[in-house]
């Protein structure tokens, strides 16, 4: 059996049925400064409570898999150095090293999965990246989307990755993606983008409804909601996609690649806006986090409770 350890609050909502909703560990590690990691984490775990529904931040800590921290290990990963970046690939190995590490999207929808988790709150999921016709960059997330039944809330794709080949490989391994409240399909820090979206739904009780019918169905996979960012917060495509080319021709002339090419994208990119990218990042994943515990709620309505 997976060395798998839950929270008192996360085993008690387990065992009574209650809504939960994964989170994801990177946005924590890579995705933003101390101290606005930790204060983030806070406010989106409080976001998740005060929408009627148990936060489950997930993270492999000294190499056992945990869903749900408390905040001792928040913080404590807030501040940690070197926090490995786990994805399906180096999961397994992170925790038979006994190591620590941060989940991606794919790594805590296994994590979810294995945990009886249906729905996860994240920013935004990885996907092909731009000039991906050459380096072959394609994010795990999008085959994990493939395989593994857990609706995933986000704010679309990162906007820094190629969207239309992004769309077009989710078309292809048959993950449903499924705009909230909306045609166009959102660009992360843009409400909108030129893409139409493939489906939408537009109550989380219709979205609850379609988890369902999919895991009725026995289809493999699970869905994915692009959730728009909340007006107020948005920085408009004409805005932002100049800033993201300027980012992607810098990471090119420094030949980053890989896991590394993501992290400096965002870090150039809160220097480019004078920081504004960071304060829209927070407010979509606290958007995203309020919706994935809608949804969660109504899925835990139409289910059993576990004996």
């Amino acid at each position: 059996m997976t060395d798998i350890t839950f929270s008192p609050e996360v085993s008690t909502a387990l065992a009574e049925g209650a809504p939960l909703v994964a989170l994801e560990s990177t946005i924590i590690t890579h995705g933003m400064p101390w101290p606005d990691n930790l204060s983030t984490a806070r406010k989106v775990e409080a976001t998740v409570r005060k929408a009627g529904a148990i936060p489950a931040t997930i993270a492999v800590l000294n190499g056992t898999l945990h869903v749900g921290l408390s905040e001792t290990e928040l913080e404590a990963l807030a501040k940690a150095k070197d926090v490995a970046k786990l994805s399906r690939a180096d999961l397994a190995v992170c925790m038979a090293r006994g190591g620590t590490g941060a989940t991606t999207v794919a790594a805590t929808m296994i994590a979810a999965r294995l945990a009886g988790i249906a729905t996860f709150a994240t920013g935004g999921i990885g996907g092909v990246h731009r000039g991906a016709e050459h380096s072959f960059d394609i994010s795990a997330d999008l085959h994990e989307l493939a395989q593994t039944p857990v609706t995933v809330v986000c704010a679309g794709a990162k906007a820094i990755l190629d969207l239309p080949k992004t769309l077009e490989v989710l078309e292809t391994l048959g993950v449903p993606v499924i705009a909230y409240g909306q045609d166009s399909f959102p660009a992360f820090w843009s409400r909108t983008s030129p893409l139409p979206a493939p489906l939408r739904l537009d109550t989380p009780a219709a979205i609850a409804q379609a988890h369902l019918a999919r895991t009725a169905l026995a289809l493999p996979g699970g869905q994915l909601v692009a959730n728009p960012i909340p007006a107020t917060a948005e920085i408009p495509p004409e805005e932002i996609d100049p800033i993201i080319a300027q980012a992607t021709a810098e990471a090119a002339e420094k030949n980053i690649t890989g896991k590394a090419v993501t992290p400096f994208l965002l870090d150039r990119l809160f220097d480019l806006t004078g920081g504004r990218s960071l304060t829209a990042n927070i407010a979509l994943v606290l958007n995203n986090a309020a919706l994935a515990s809608a949804i969660a709620t109504e899925i835990a309505k139409r289910q059993p409770a576990r004996a």
